[in-house]
């Protein structure tokens, strides 16, 4: 287990045998100051492994930063504590934060706890899977392509890609400059917006209800997995059976958002871990290694074309969110894969990306909630709520809409810690 004990009293016995199953945490953090009183007293916070914590190891998921010690907190650290959280782990996570599984050379990867057979997602998996189980109450991960929103999709929980600029980077190891930021994940949309609030340093101002929602017609296609396209579906009806106005939208030039994102962060990804990789190539993760070397063999006229396309994707998404204030996409085409899939890692990626990817494009804010689960496999689905840059508040006032009529947001995995039911989420009875 690849895991420090950093304090007396974490983690308890109970904690320590789930983590053991899961391979969320890479280091237990003891006791630190809080503060006692702010908007997340009480709660239990984890952060990913590529935000610094000061005097703990940040390795980034990497054999190569396994003995870097953060000298300072992140700001975002800082304001989680300030705010009254108690930060208890650092938190497993994808190799440099690339990778829709979650694969790493430092730790090994984490297992998801609704069936410890099936990948967590990526790359923030330790930190979906640790607020399923129970293991903290909120976490931070990184978002480039889906970071945030793939683990909290096959983990059952909710997750937040804030908006591009508006949460702090500053002591995040990067991935990309066009696309990185800092989100929370929880197990409903109250906390996450809570800790939104806490990161902004900002309280959400009264919103006026959204009142009109937008579908796409080309994000649905016909290789999505019917299950997932039908959880979609059953927020839609839901959120329509709440009064609000349901309109098709088209998303123009959203069938090659994908293959911008992939040509500008894979870019800056081999930029960033040349040096590594002209001395050693062999202490990569072989996944990682790959998308390295993928960045390398971009040119300059085709990361220029992809820039170019990033500013009109994003003129274009200021006038569709001129039509509708809140746009709904499933957050994954297909089932949560098992570890051991067969399937290449690019080739994975590119499917288990294929709805979150074309959202880093745009700026403005996406939240993933829990919309139900798979008929075949019994995994969590989930689905994806977009707007317009900085309206973050339209996203948790439908969010919380759809979570007062439903509960999937409420359900609990097999493989949990006693305080799964603690502070931010409701705890009314439920039938599994």
């Amino acid at each position: 287990m690849n895991v420090d004990r950093g304090g007396e009293k974490l983690p308890t016995p109970e904690q320590f045998k789930v983590d053991e199953q899961l391979n969320t945490v890479i280091t237990w953090i003891g006791d630190r100051p809080t503060g006692a009183d702010g908007p997340l007293a009480g709660l239990t916070a984890g952060i990913k492994d590529n935000i610094e914590v000061a005097g703990v190891r940040s390795t980034c998921g990497s054999g190569f930063l396994w003995d870097n010690v953060a000298e300072y907190d992140a700001p975002v650290v800082r304001s989680l504590e300030e705010a009254g959280a108690t930060v208890l782990a650092t938190l497993n996570m994808a190799e440099f934060a690339v990778g829709v599984t979650s694969q790493n050379s430092a730790a090994g990867g984490s297992r998801n706890p609704w069936d410890p057979k099936r990948v967590p997602a990526g790359s923030s998996g330790g930190a979906g899977a640790a607020v399923a189980a129970g293991l903290v109450d909120v976490a931070l991960g990184t978002d480039s392509g889906g970071s945030v929103r793939l683990p909290a999709s096959a983990c059952g929980v909710c997750g937040l890609r804030p908006s591009f600029g508006l949460v702090d980077t500053v002591g995040v190891y990067p991935v990309s400059r066009d696309f990185d930021v800092v989100g929370p994940i929880a197990r409903d949309v109250e906390l996450v917006a809570r800790t939104f609030d806490v990161l902004t340093h900002q309280p959400q101002r009264p919103r006026v209800r959204p009142s009109v929602i937008g579908v796409p017609k080309t994000f649905v296609t016909d290789d999505v997995d019917p299950a997932i396209t039908a959880a979609t579906g059953g927020l839609v009806e839901s959120l329509r059976d709440q009064g609000y106005e349901i309109r098709q939208v088209d998303i123009p030039q959203a069938e090659r958002a994908q293959d911008h994102v992939y040509t500008l962060l894979y870019s800056q990804l081999a930029d960033i871990h040349r040096d590594r990789l002209r001395t050693s190539p062999e202490d990569f993760q072989p996944a990682t290694l790959e998308r390295v070397r993928l960045g390398l063999e971009i040119g300059e006229r085709a990361i220029r074309d992809a820039a170019k396309a990033r500013d009109e994707f994003r003129k274009v998404m200021r006038r569709v969110f001129e039509e509708v204030e809140v746009v709904v996409t499933p957050a994954m085409p297909v089932d949560v894969p098992l570890i051991s899939s067969s399937e290449s890692v690019i080739a994975q990626s590119r499917r288990l990306g294929q709805f979150s990817y074309p959202w880093s494009l745009h700026t403005g804010p996406t939240l993933v909630v829990p919309v139900g689960f798979h008929p075949g496999s019994g995994m969590p689905i989930g689905a994806q709520l977009t707007a317009g840059h900085a309206d973050e508040a339209a996203l948790f006032t439908v969010g919380r809409d759809y979570q007062r009529v439903t509960e999937w947001h409420e359900r609990r995995p097999p493989i949990r810690a006693d305080q799964s039911s603690s502070a931010g989420s409701r705890s009314k009875p439920i039938s599994l």
